[in-house]
């Protein structure tokens, strides 16, 4: 009876040698695109969560973040009052003098109030700067109100300029029925001034004069 053809020992172990680096090359391939996949997923999740932790911010007060009002409070100032201290800053980069022209103030909760801040441009070259700001304690982010400020937008000063800037605002009365604030005394407003490097160009209309400078 003829005999089957046998493989020997060295010859199994070159086929197994020879079909090993292939799947070495996938495997790795494929750990590849895993991880490729992963870090483009955290990518994209970082910046989705800027504007995400901005809009959350706004919307409950955290870390001090104050409102945006579009009129007075319905109710009214009540009796109650509260002094709002007034705290400035410049980033490194941006040759500014920024100062409130009040260090302090003592309102009514309720009470619609227009303070001032000054701000000048030390440089001998256009300057524009964003202004970030929040309030202390922290909690009370979600009862200050912001009718109208120099925050909501970029500010560009020209050389040597020198521009007072307002900010309208109130205390929201609702804040006296959270009784974790019964002992509230002052609140502290307080804003940073960043350098941007490319400013937006704003063009007035013609025949606008310079005291327009001074709106927001």
């Amino acid at each position: 009876m003829d005999r089957e053809p046998t493989i020997s020992r060295d010859q199994s172990r070159t086929a197994r040698q020879g079909r090993g680096p292939s799947r070495g090359l996938g495997r790795d391939v494929l750990v590849a695109s895993i991880c490729g996949g992963v870090v483009a997923l955290m990518v994209g999740a970082s910046y989705a969560a800027v504007p995400f932790y901005n809009w959350f911010c706004r919307a409950t007060g955290f870390n001090g973040t104050t409102q945006v009002a579009t009129s007075a409070p319905a109710t009214g100032p009540i009796a109650r009052k509260i002094a709002v201290r007034f705290d400035s800053n410049v980033a490194p980069g941006l040759p500014w003098k920024f100062e409130p022209e009040q260090s302090e103030i003592e309102v009514n909760i309720g009470q619609v109030v227009t303070v001032f801040y000054t701000v000048t441009n030390q440089a001998a070259r256009t300057t524009a700067g964003q202004a970030a700001y929040n309030v202390a304690p922290l909690t009370v982010g979600s009862y200050f109100q912001k009718i109208n400020c120099f925050c909501f937008t970029e500010q560009t000063m020209a050389p040597g300029e020198k521009r007072e800037m307002p900010v309208v605002f109130y205390v929201d009365p609702s804040i006296a029925n959270d009784h974790e604030n019964d002992g509230l005394n002052t609140i502290t407003l307080s804003y940073t001034f960043y350098p941007v490097r490319d400013p937006v160009v704003k063009p007035l209309a013609s025949g606008e004069d310079d005291k327009r400078k001074g709106n927001l």
